[in-house]
């Protein structure tokens, strides 16, 4: 029997039924699901109360306390708010956070530092590289030069000494650091010796380990990184969003004129809030306690996974995110991430590196343990969930076993209660 709707969920639906049918529909896929995609997490009550708020009514440009419209008493508040909190979280002089998106930071930042035209050094996407650092497909990809850095092909590992050939090559005023699917540590102070050499901006993209960062469980791009960039909704488990880090007063001018009016308009106040919302959680003892499970609970499901014959990319993670190989399975990735979808687990299918597949029937598949978590997994949940991912994609087509780990996920859920 399906849980009713929490009550600060619904007011003001009841008069759209189609809305509310589809809200309530996807309330229901949250509870009754295990999320293992990485780009998602689960906000709490105060984060969905501060997005759902009267700030929606209200128009804001430029900065705080230097806006172009009137009446922004509380607007300045609440963003210098959420400007402080990161500045405290990150140990770092200035921020900006009114990104829309991560993309939109990292678009900013390239259009207030950069000119077009000039070259970029990122990852690229094939190696686990995010679209938003150069890919054709972007603006950023036709706006600027783009240079790609990959991986080992035995390690699967960055490599400096690549990375630094192709800097002395291709002379890039910006190296881009980060993606959405390298599961290790970054050597953040190699790559700004790389930077120093050859006179560039190194911008680390830490939208998937913030929250790592943030609690002393991965390698802080500070001092290294010139900006820092991230979202907020990843392991910060906030808004969705973005905002910029860095500590050179120098960038100051040309980062905020990036964002506004460079590559985005009015700021979306709520969004800012909740922003300001999850900073708040994330400066609290118990957040330090949530990215260790993190971590603990990403190494036990990668390991279970191993353990069942599935090859894990670089052989492990040092963050929440991981990458499984299923070239071994005979199973590619887009028929493994519907078939435990059908059975209640939320993945998404992604490339490996150096993947003959294509992105739309890639290799790989891309998990995490950043959601699970925040619902309150341990490592034997995890553990379980390492088992269920195994059995479905040894027999994708086998529906009584897909619907029987069905049954044992909602099970599962239903112990583990959201909202």
């Amino acid at each position: 029997m399906p849980l009713p709707p929490p009550a600060y969920f619904t007011p003001g639906l009841d008069a759209d039924p189609e809305l509310a049918a589809a809200v309530n529909g996807e309330l229901a896929r949250q509870r009754d699901g295990i999320e293992l995609i990485a780009s998602e997490n689960i906000v709490s009550s105060l984060v969905l109360a501060a997005q759902g708020s009267v700030l929606t009514n209200k128009t804001v440009e430029g900065a705080a306390y230097a806006r172009y419209y009137g009446g922004a008493e509380f607007a300045d508040a609440i963003e210098a708010l959420a400007i402080e909190r990161a500045k405290k979280l990150f140990d770092c002089r200035f921020g900006n956070v009114q990104p829309h998106s991560g993309s939109n930071a990292n678009a900013g930042v390239f259009l207030g530092l950069l000119k077009l035209g000039d070259a970029i050094l990122s990852m690229n996407v094939a190696a686990g590289g995010h679209i938003s650092h150069g890919h054709p497909a972007t603006l950023t990809g036709r706006d600027y030069s783009i240079t790609h850095y990959g991986v080992n092909r035995e390690s699967e590992l960055i490599d400096l000494d690549e990375v630094r050939d192709l800097a002395l090559a291709s002379r890039p005023k910006m190296i881009v650091a980060g993606g959405s699917a390298y599961p290790r540590a970054i050597d953040f102070a190699g790559l700004r010796a790389i930077a120093d050499e050859v006179g560039a901006h190194l911008l680390v993209d830490m939208a998937h380990f913030a929250g790592l960062v943030a609690t002393g469980l991965y390698p802080h791009p500070f001092p290294h990184a010139h900006i820092v960039t991230t979202t907020t909704y990843k392991s910060l488990r906030g808004a969705r969003g973005g905002m910029v880090l860095w500590n050179d007063a120098t960038l100051s001018s040309r980062i905020n004129a990036g964002i506004f009016p460079g590559v985005q308009g009015s700021v979306m106040l709520h969004a800012v809030a909740g922003k300001a919302a999850c900073l708040f959680e994330a400066l609290r003892p118990d957040f330090s306690a949530y990215n260790a499970a993190v971590l603990a609970n990403a190494r036990a499901l990668a390991a279970t996974l191993a353990n069942h014959g599935l090859r894990i990319v670089t052989g492990g993670t040092d963050m929440g995110l991981m990458l499984v190989d299923l070239s071994s399975t005979g199973v590619t990735g887009d028929v493994a991430a519907k078939a435990l979808e059908t059975a209640g687990l939320a993945v998404n299918k992604n490339m490996i590196p150096f993947d003959p597949r294509p992105p739309e029937a890639p290799s790989g598949l891309r998990l995490s343990s950043n959601a699970g978590t925040t619902r309150g997994f341990g490592l034997s949940e995890f553990e379980r969930i390492g088992d269920w991912i195994a059995r479905i994609i040894r027999h994708p087509s086998d529906m009584a076993a897909i619907k029987a780990t069905r049954e044992e996920v909602l099970a599962l859920c239903r112990s583990f209660p959201i909202y």
